[in-house]
């Protein structure tokens, strides 16, 4: 079997699975809605319930659309990141946006009651903290953008970056120290990530930005090969590392931004996906794995938010906390299996 057969198969195989994962996702929850069903739903039909309708269209499909979303972008950071850096560990996160983000979300939740009371309702919609995170996300991205064109290599970028990081991190737990129960705890569930309570508005806008970030990855496609071999030779086959270093930056921002500003921080995604597609395709072919990271991505994201409903419980855990729980194993697993991954 040739490589072009194997990769083929794969894809198809993968495509498979993906549809499948999607409808099990849809099917599954504290009401289970037979696959017939949610077929007859997705296309025009009339479920035998009506509520069952309801709970596909304006329930179930935004959140799978989320997943999917999500999946997709964090995937596609973790890959960019982990070819820039030449570090098997970096993740979409690695330059301190998430932080940022949560920065800005601290500020709104944990310093809303310094605030006057007319500006307190304000700061407590779900639009302050998507403003917040986004506003934070961006002042982050700007100041890594501003050293990034005094540096020369990118190990440097990555200890800036990871500085932004804890300095963030900092500030958010002295706003914690000072604040009241209910502040942390509404904090904390915003920490937990959250991918079933957007509108199909914020999906399309979520879904604009996810489109711009993987434009801005095609631009880089074949430049990413050549930074696999370091700089200094990507430079020799006539590659323009500062602008490839620019143009992976701007879109892991704003894939990283936009996806923490609505659905929250999400851990391990982008950090075990890429892994796992190099493992399955076994091949450093940026073209290749670009479409492999899309489709395990969503897969991954659509079986964790699966897990995560618990059919026949009235609550669903959050997805961080399930995304952790199925990544850490795999992160571990595959520093043990180091060779495979650097």
């Amino acid at each position: 079997m040739t490589s072009f057969q194997r990769y083929r198969n794969l894809f198809i195989g993968l495509g498979i699975v993906f549809v499948l994962a999607l409808l099990t996702n849809l099917m599954v929850g504290q009401v289970t809605i037979p696959i017939k069903e949610v077929i007859k739903s997705l296309t025009g039909g009339t479920t035998q319930k009506a509520t069952w309708d309801y709970i596909i269209i304006h329930f179930r499909l935004p959140k799978a659309i989320t997943a999917i979303i999500v999946g997709m972008g964090l995937s596609t950071c973790g890959l960019l990141m982990q070819t820039l850096f030449r570090n098997p560990l970096a993740g979409p996160y690695v330059l301190g946006l998430s932080s940022g983000s949560s920065l800005g979300v601290a500020f709104v939740i944990l310093g809303a009651s310094v605030l006057p009371v007319s500006l307190r309702s304000f700061f407590s919609s779900s639009y302050s903290i998507v403003t917040a995170s986004c506003l934070g996300s961006f002042i982050v991205l700007l100041l890594v953008l501003m050293v990034s064109r005094k540096l020369r290599d990118t190990a440097g970028l990555l200890i800036v970056g990871l500085m932004f990081g804890s300095f963030t991190s900092a500030i958010v737990s002295v706003l914690s120290y000072f604040s009241s129960a209910e502040e942390l705890q509404r904090f904390t569930f915003w920490s937990m990530g959250n991918i079933g309570n957007l509108t199909y508005g914020n999906i399309s806008l979520l879904a604009v930005c996810l489109a711009g970030g993987l434009f801005m990855s095609l631009l880089v496609i074949k430049a990413l090969d050549g930074l696999l071999l370091g700089e200094n030779y990507a430079s020799s086959m006539g590659i323009n590392v500062k602008r490839t270093r620019l143009i992976i930056i701007w879109a892991t921002c704003l894939l990283s931004g936009s996806i923490t500003a609505f659905a929250g921080p999400i851990a391990f995604i982008g950090l075990a996906i890429p892994h796992l597609a190099k493992l399955l395709f076994q091949t450093s072919n940026h073209r290749i794995l670009f479409g492999a990271i899309l489709l395990l991505g969503a897969i991954i994201m659509l079986f964790c938010d699966t897990i995560a409903q618990l059919p026949g419980f009235n609550f669903t855990l959050p997805i961080n906390a399930i995304t952790s729980l199925l990544g850490a194993p795999i992160v571990i697993w595959l520093m043990v299996r180091k060779r495979s991954i650097l």
